[in-house]
């Protein structure tokens, strides 16, 4: 199997095609812009159909129209776009589809900058829209695992009936890397009874809504979506550990950011200072877990994102009080180097080099 070398936005299309995407509904917006384009040059070549709808809120709502066909739909965004999905999104997770977003972060609040972030966490981790619900969100580190990660983020949206979110910043859109494609198979092995495809005299409608003015079947409803959300939690975390059985500090980090991370351990690790990297691969669901188990020889933790300090919170309830948790953020498009990781573990150490 060869590589080839591409774009991450377009690696992350094509990989979409290749899992069977039939739909894919958008708006132009940086640092995303290449999905759209490749999706509408090559989608109609695979027998699929691409839309740049009027706005990012026609794109969700078509994406719920798409989902509840039964069909593989996806659609892409940046930051601000995805906030103007999120009612869409809300919708979709009450109406129990299955859809993928691909949100390419750029810094904020507000337009921001066209520069990459880690500002949306808890737009994605904690629900982003109204309503007792979860988003499962997968955080490649790479190209690669991006377009890895894109048939399994389709898998678990169909196995679940959720919308399922893949959150990669700007870096995994904008820079290119030698990636290669496996041979997938174009359709899913879940079976769609609840899907809207005509009743053809066989069956009873199928009805799919967000809306109950039942309070009682509405809440019923919720937590029958809350059960579904804690057998994601059970089944579906993924996370990557490196040297934390001989660490003195773990450093977690998620997305590009776990790789400037790793290029600070690895130095660290030349001048004698043992540093683990702990790196979600889900973000929800969170490896809570491997923090609450950390060896005894681990003395803190330090948390590295690009933003003021959203996971950190996440990486807090995990230690549970037990060790000092540590964050060093850069953010507003500002990329951390690992020699600013390395001031900053040699400050917790208590002191400098």
């Amino acid at each position: 199997m060869s590589k080839v070398l591409m774009k991450g936005n377009e690696a992350m299309a094509a990989a979409a095609i290749k899992a069977g995407c039939k739909f894919f509904f958008g708006y132009p917006i940086t640092p995303q812009n290449e999905i759209p384009e490749y999706m509408s040059r090559n989608l109609p070549l695979a027998g699929g159909t691409f839309v740049q709808a009027e706005s990012e809120i026609a794109a969700i709502n078509m994406v719920y129209g798409a989902a509840g066909s039964g069909a593989r739909v996806m659609t892409s965004s940046s930051s601000p776009g995805i906030s103007l999905k999120q009612e869409g999104i809300s919708y979709i997770a009450g109406a129990e589809l299955p859809c993928l977003i691909i949100n390419v972060m750029r810094a904020g609040p507000g337009l921001g900058g066209i520069q990459p972030a880690q500002a949306d966490y808890f737009q994605a981790v904690k629900g982003g829209g109204h309503g007792d619900y979860h988003l499962p969100v997968f955080a490649p580190a790479s190209i690669q695992e991006a377009v890895d990660l894109i048939p399994t983020a389709f898998e678990v949206a169909d196995r679940y009936r959720t919308p399922v979110m893949l959150l990669a910043d700007g870096m995994i859109g904008q820079m290119m890397e030698a990636v290669e494609f496996k041979d997938l198979p174009q359709k899913t092995t879940v079976e769609k009874k609840w899907a809207t495809t005509g009743t053809r005299g066989k069956r009873e409608p199928n009805i799919i809504t967000s809306l109950d003015l039942d309070s009682h079947r509405l809440e019923k409803h919720i937590l029958e979506i809350k059960k579904k959300m804690d057998l994601i939690c059970e089944k579906e975390c993924r996370w990557e550990e490196y040297n934390i059985e001989d660490a003195d500090i773990v450093a977690v980090a998620y997305g590009t950011t776990s790789r400037i991370l790793k290029s600070a351990v690895e130095k660290l690790k030349n001048e004698g200072i043992n540093v683990g990297i702990l790196r979600p691969i889900t973000l929800f669901p969170f490896p809570y877990h491997v923090l609450e188990n950390l060896p005894e020889k681990v003395k803190a933790v330090l948390t590295v994102e690009m933003s003021t300090g959203q996971m950190v919170e996440d990486v807090r309830l995990g230690v549970n009080g037990r060790l000092p948790v540590h964050f060093f953020g850069r953010t507003g498009g500002v990329i951390p180097t690992p020699q600013e990781i390395i001031d900053k573990v040699y400050e917790i150490l208590g002191g400098g080099q």
